[in-house]
């Protein structure tokens, strides 16, 4: 009996020494609190789907769909995609372990719909997504099965774009594309992928829209692209290679197994957005009392005719015409006193404005150009001496790292008058010795505010072709007197210096691209490495030379110049012309100071952008 007694203390102390060290322990982690084990990272689960996915025969408006879990819907505007397309969108809904959809609009005979969730269905804690899940149904005997697939790229910059509806027409005529909705749809992934699901034995045309309205055809202005070949889709059993993904981009692409193909698989579409801009007066503003602007949405083809309304015309005989490169900003700045004293201007103003189908047709305006006096406060009242001299504000691009090729361009706050050339002096430095050089000095623009200036020996700069205007490794100042100039206010300037220094030549690097297939049409540009145009030139049969690089990583681009505009030019649905043909060199050029580089190009060779290049079109900064 002693024996168990103490067995049986013994028990009870050990016992005790546990509890005590489970409450110490408990104590000592207050701040962790329970833990809740691995993060749960498993989609929903399908348990349920009613009628069954890939039923025939179906004709109840009403889908429901039973998860293992509580699920919500995310973002189903953007996931959700119904083809045929819907003319009322399906309400879709979610309640604890369900998802419902209704249909508002009477189903087909004998269609297949497919209703694409995308990843919109989630759990309810974790927002963990069933990915990609499509449920399927058809009013008829069979379920169509057959696809069609490919990639929808930036037609300028062959970056892959995402979100880009595409969809097929059984009937092949051209008007269809606008007057009638798609057939069936599928939506661009992340790399501007799309695969158009559960299509009927038939020949389709393919199209690719930005369909900004979802009616899901085409209007004016919305970005586009199609395929010219009328597409009769197929399916057959063969070898299929798998492309493995990893974080949307390609990890390996030799996975091979047994499976049914659809064709085509490889379609490519060159989406653009049609050079289609709606032309329209903007506005009027007059912050300064001495001039007023006028503001269109877009660049103009002309000038708009202006005309004085009332008594104040005086303003319109004592005025000076600035305009910008693209006349897209009107500048009128007043020469008369008594023209600026006027604080509203009355005008009748003529210009070319785009309708709703985007033709111009000339349409007047009547415009009230008010300035508005500042108040005037104990804070911000000023005293000005009555005999203060205003001076005309002057800016250049000196810089102690100038091009050779740059002209010394000069700005002007005002319009100027008259410009004493005698009372301008240009040196160039050499050592401790100012050498004066002859230089010539011609206006930029209408209003001569901007002028540029060059040494006399040297020919103007023309477009596109850099040549050298200054010495290397050389010190320049150019000087300019007290009163060397007036605005047309008869303001002046105090005395100026300007001070630039030149790059050294093999500061400097050059490469010429010679292309193996020549083409009188190509305009080759050259890129920075965020795919930014550098330069860009017409390609000539012997090679065309990019000059006065600075050493740095490259990649090149060429484009067919079909309409010989100078300029690449997008997609017209109007004359079915698609957007002009663009290559990538596939390599970098990394190039190096005081070296000169060639290449040759076989551009019909490569259709691929340089991967390190490659951006989702939707993604990028405007």
């Amino acid at each position: 009996m002693l024996f168990r007694s103490q067995i049986m203390n013994e028990r009870i102390r050990n016992i005790l020494l546990l509890d005590i060290a489970l409450i110490i322990a408990s104590c000592a982690n207050r701040g962790v609190g329970p833990q809740g084990g691995p993060k749960d990272e498993i989609p929903p689960k399908i348990l349920k789907e009613e009628p069954l996915n890939c039923s025939v025969n179906q004709h109840s408006k009403i889908i429901n769909i039973t998860f293992d879990e509580i699920v919500q819907l995310d973002n189903i505007a953007d996931n959700l995609l119904i083809s045929p397309p819907q003319k009322t969108p399906p309400t879709v809904k979610s309640f604890a372990k369900k998802v419902r959809v209704s249909f508002d609009d009477d189903l087909k005979d004998s269609t297949t719909y497919t209703i694409d969730f995308g990843n919109a269905i989630v759990d309810n804690n974790e927002k963990n997504p069933l990915r990609n899940y499509t449920f399927s149904f058809s009013t008829g005997e069979t379920i169509d099965t057959l696809q069609i697939s490919g990639k929808v790229i930036n037609a300028e910059n062959l970056n892959p774009i995402s979100g880009i509806y595409v969809g097929i027409h059984s009937d092949l005529s051209d008007s269809v594309f606008s007057l009638e909705p798609f057939d069936r749809i599928a939506r661009t992934d992340s790399i501007g992928r799309f695969s158009i699901r559960n299509i009927h034995h038939g020949t389709y045309r393919l199209y690719a829209l930005a369909d900004a309205n979802r009616d899901y055809k085409y209007q004016l202005g919305e970005g586009l692209a199609w395929n010219d070949s009328i597409l009769t889709p197929t399916c057959h059993t063969g070898t299929l290679t798998d492309t493995v993904w990893f974080d949307e981009e390609i990890v390996d692409s030799i996975r091979r197994y047994q499976g049914t193909i659809y064709e085509p698989s490889d379609l490519m579409l060159r989406f653009s957005n049609e050079n289609m801009q709606r032309h329209y007066f903007m506005r009027a503003y007059r912050d300064k009392q001495h001039y007023f602007q006028l503001v269109f949405a877009t660049p103009q083809d002309s000038l708009p005719i202006v005309k004085p309304i009332g008594q104040d015309s005086i303003w319109y005989e004592h005025s000076i015409l600035q305009y910008s490169t693209n006349l897209d900003t009107i500048t009128y700045w007043l020469t008369d006193s008594d023209a600026i004293k006027i604080d509203t201007i009355h005008l009748a103003m003529t210009y070319m404005k785009s309708d709703s189908v985007f033709e111009l047709y000339p349409q007047t305006d009547t415009l009230k150009v008010v300035y508005r006096h500042p108040r005037e406060n104990k804070f911000n009242k000023k005293s000005t001496p009555q005999n203060k001299m205003v001076r005309v504000e002057m800016k250049s691009n000196q810089s102690n790292s100038f091009d050779v090729y740059n002209p010394l361009v000069i700005h002007f706050g005002t319009p100027l008058t008259d410009i004493a050339t005698d009372s301008i002096h240009l040196f160039q430095k050499i050592d401790t010795i100012s050498k004066n050089i002859a230089f010539q000095l011609y206006a930029n623009d209408s209003s001569h505010t901007s002028y540029s200036l060059i040494p006399a020996t040297k020919s103007r700069p023309i477009k596109n072709e850099l040549s050298e205007l200054w010495e290397a490794s050389q010190s320049y100042e150019l000087r300019l007197d007290s009163g060397a100039l007036h605005d047309i206010y008869g303001n002046t300037i105090s005395a100026q210096k300007i001070n630039w220094k030149t790059h050294s030549l093999d500061e400097y690097s050059s490469i010429k691209i010679i292309l193996a297939d020549f083409d009188s049409c190509a305009i080759i540009q050259l890129l920075d490495q965020k795919d930014n145009v550098v330069r860009s030139l017409p390609a000539k049969a012997d090679g065309t030379i990019f000059k006065y690089l600075k050493p740095d990583s490259y990649f090149l681009r060429l484009y067919i110049d079909t309409d010989h505009n100078g300029k690449w030019s997008p997609a017209l649905w109007r004359t079915h012309t698609h957007p002009e043909k663009v290559y990538y060199f596939p390599n970098k050029l990394t190039l190096r100071a005081n070296w000169d580089f060639e290449e040759t190009w076989t551009f019909s060779d490569y259709t691929d952008k340089p991967r390190e290049l490659i951006k989702d079109q939707r993604k990028v900064k405007k």
